[in-house]
């Protein structure tokens, strides 16, 4: 080949692997990272108290971020997104400086911070939020109005970040033990927020002010607004741990539509504390609030906007025809308050852990209802939607969140570990020990793995390895002849050996593929492989 063809040749793949590598920047690791500025102080409490002013798209106000300090040091890392600006910052009534960098703003405080001793900073800001674009996936502030020409207003920032419509620690890891949320809206209008209700205020300049109380720790995208001309119904649940308050707050259109397509709410609590242990959240309530957009997980506060169909947005995802036994926003989002609100992930690398997990859900609350066969179609009928276009894991400290497949690629994943567990009473003691051993708490992948393996007494760094960190479904090459069973896996990563179970004129045999080519004697004329283990097959 010629020098020069050589040369441009090489330097167009480069151009190539270099484009296909994600690009990050400096803003990307202020935001994901645990800065220095970040790591020093324990959050403990937040008072958020805004004015939301509809007509003219704006938010104004304060939050006081009380916080422990855990080590020395006199800088503060606060995140707030334009076109927002922060007015002032005070320490006790000292205005402090602040340096900006992007959406991250640096403010040197003035009074000694030792070890162990708390402090709060008032943080006042302005402007008019980001507006979302395609709600909840492109968040920020939807400002859309209802059929009747009243404002309807809601928040939705998973992965763009709470700072986009409020001033905080804009960071999974340190989750802010409790929170009161004070929304002033004008007064034909109500404020529905996460927790519950504490009072309302009446103001002389036409406005009412909403104080909502949460009483646990809360990640920051799960904390919301709501505004709009809502209607209230409720029940009381009785669950594990006693008296539920589930209440429902809906356009005032569409009272007798929710009073209906709401049952499902209360089915879901039993399914879901069956599987996974009691509802997280008993000191805060339930809620499912209507919303402009599709929907969200907000903690306690679930958000809705499903247009009271089954399905998703009317559709069956899986093509089983199972999918349309249930309204999706309602099990999925509600899944969440224990894959995502009470187990939380610390780095937005590891977001699997909220999606797969309660992607799992919705195959786990058929089960519950409808039995294992109905459940296993509609999770193997999900796999049509993933697409192996990256890992499920994404880049650690800059806020990456790894492939949609954390979804159904996820879900299939649990499902195959349910059949490895056989067991499922073992399975279910897993989904209901991990929301005990990691009750409130932030986690990595590696505490997820850890526990599972211990707990079902299974080396599972392969599956995990393959599953999470690979882009690769383990295929299973066969030939079946005379009685005579030869296999392999290919589309492997090293020391793959997963189990899977095949069937033989309908009785159950297991086989344990790696690499190389085994033979296994077995009678019978008909072989099948379990379609319940996400496996590639390939007869030869």
């Amino acid at each position: 080949m010629h020098r020069s063809v050589f040369l441009l040749l090489c330097i167009i793949q480069t151009i190539f692997v270099f484009a296909q590598e994600p690009q990050f920047t400096r803003q990307d690791t202020l935001r994901g990272s645990i800065t220095s500025e970040r790591e020093w102080w324990d959050l403990t409490y937040y008072h958020l108290d805004i004015t939301v002013d509809p007509e003219n798209k704006s938010i104004k106000g304060k939050n006081t971020i009380h916080y422990k300090v855990v080590k020395d040091h006199n800088v503060i890392q606060v995140d707030l997104q334009p076109p927002l600006i922060i007015e002032k910052v005070l320490q006790n009534n000292k205005e402090l400086d602040v340096r900006s960098e992007g959406n991250a703003h640096f403010i040197t405080l003035v009074d000694p911070q030792k070890e162990n001793s708390s402090n709060s900073i008032q943080v006042f800001y302005s402007g008019k939020p980001r507006e979302a674009v395609r709600a909840p996936w492109d968040g920020g502030i939807s400002w859309k109005k209802d059929d009747n020409g009243k404002h309807f207003i809601a928040s939705s920032c998973q992965g763009l970040g709470a700072s986009v419509w409020w001033p905080n620690k804009d960071h999974m890891y340190d989750e802010v033990d409790s929170l009161l949320i004070s929304v002033n809206v004008p007064k034909d209008l109500m404020n529905i927020s996460n927790g519950r209700l504490r009072k309302v205020e009446e103001h002389d300049n036409g406005t009412k002010t909403f104080h909502w109380f949460v009483s646990n720790p809360i990640n920051n995208y799960g904390v919301n607004i709501n505004i709009g001309d809502y209607v209230h119904f409720g029940e009381q649940y009785q669950g594990e741990k006693g008296t539920l308050d589930m209440d429902y707050y809906v356009v005032r259109d569409n009272l007798e539509k929710a009073k209906k397509q709401f049952k499902d709410a209360p089915k879901m609590m039993k399914a879901f504390e069956h599987w996974f242990g009691p509802y997280p959240f008993y000191e805060d309530s339930f809620k499912l609030v209507e919303v402009p957009y599709l929907g969200m997980e907000h903690q306690s506060s679930v958000t809705y906007g499903n247009k009271y169909t089954n399905g998703y947005l009317g559709t069956d995802l899986s093509g089983s025809g199972w999918g349309l036994k249930f309204d999706f926003i309602i099990i999925h989002e509600a899944g969440h308050e224990w894959f995502a609100n009470n187990i939380t992930y610390k780095d937005a690398a590891d977001m699997w852990v909220h999606e797969g997990f309660t992607a799992y859900s919705e195959t786990l609350f058929l089960d519950y209802y409808y039995g294992k066969k109905a459940s296993a179609e509609y999770v193997i009928g999900t796999r049509r939607n993933i697409q192996n276009d990256k890992p499920i894991i994404g880049s650690y400290n800059v806020n990456n969140e790894g492939s949609s497949d954390m979804y159904y690629k996820g879900a299939n994943m649990l499902h195959t570990l349910r059949q490895l567990i056989e067991d499922d009473e073992k399975w279910r003691s897993v989904l209901r020990g991990l929301n005990s051993e990691f009750y409130h708490q932030t986690v990595t992948t590696k505490q997820i793995e850890d526990y599972i393996s211990k707990e079902t007494k299974i080396d599972l760094t392969e599956f995990f390895n393959q599953y999470l960190r690979t882009t690769k479904i383990p295929t299973l090459e066969y030939s079946f002849k005379e009685g005579k069973l030869k296999y392999r896996y290919i589309d492997i990563i090293e020391k793959f050996d997963m189990p899977v179970r095949l069937f033989i004129d309908d009785r159950a045999e297991w086989i344990q593929p790696n690499d190389l080519w085994q033979t296994k004697e077995l009678k019978g004329k008909k072989l099948s492989i379990d379609p319940n283990f996400y496996v590639n097959v390939k007869p030869l």
